[in-house]
C-alpha cells in the first residue's frame, strides 16, 4: 500500500492505493470519477499514515465497500495539511486528465 496526500483544486485528501504510482490509470479513473481530474500528489510514509490516523486507519483497511485501487482516509482538507510536515512533502507527481474538445465545422 502507498498512501498520498493530494492537492486538488478544494484542498488535499489523503488516500490509499495498491496501485504502484499516484498517477496510475485505475488511481486517476477512480479520481475522475469522484470529480477531480487534475491534482498534484505526494507520497506520505505508510508509517506516518498509520500512526496519526489509528484506529481510523485500520477501520478505512477494513472498509469492503472501498477498493485497493483507492481507499480515502480523509477528506477534511485543513486537518490531511496540517497533520503532515512539509518537509515530508518530496517529489511531488502532477496528474491532469487530457481532453480533446472537438470543434464544430
Amino acid at each position: 500500500m502507498k498512501a498520498g496526500m493530494i492537492f486538488t483544486g478544494s484542498g488535499p485528501i489523503l488516500v490509499l492505493t495498491a496501485c504502484e504510482s499516484l498517477t496510475a490509470p485505475k488511481v486517476t479513473m477512480q479520481l475522475s470519477a469522484k470529480g477531480i481530474t487534475r491534482y498534484i500528489a505526494y507520497e506520505i510514509p505508510l508509517d506516518m499514515v498509520k500512526e496519526k490516523y489509528g484506529k481510523h486507519f485500520s477501520v478505512v483497511m477494513g472498509d469492503l465497500k472501498q477498493s485497493n485501487d483507492l481507499r480515502v482516509v480523509d477528506e477534511e482538507g485543513r486537518r490531511v495539511f496540517y497533520n503532515f510536515p512539509l518537509e515530508k512533502l518530496e517529489n511531488p507527481v502532477c496528474y491532469e486528465e487530457t481532453t480533446q474538445i472537438r470543434k464544430a465545422a
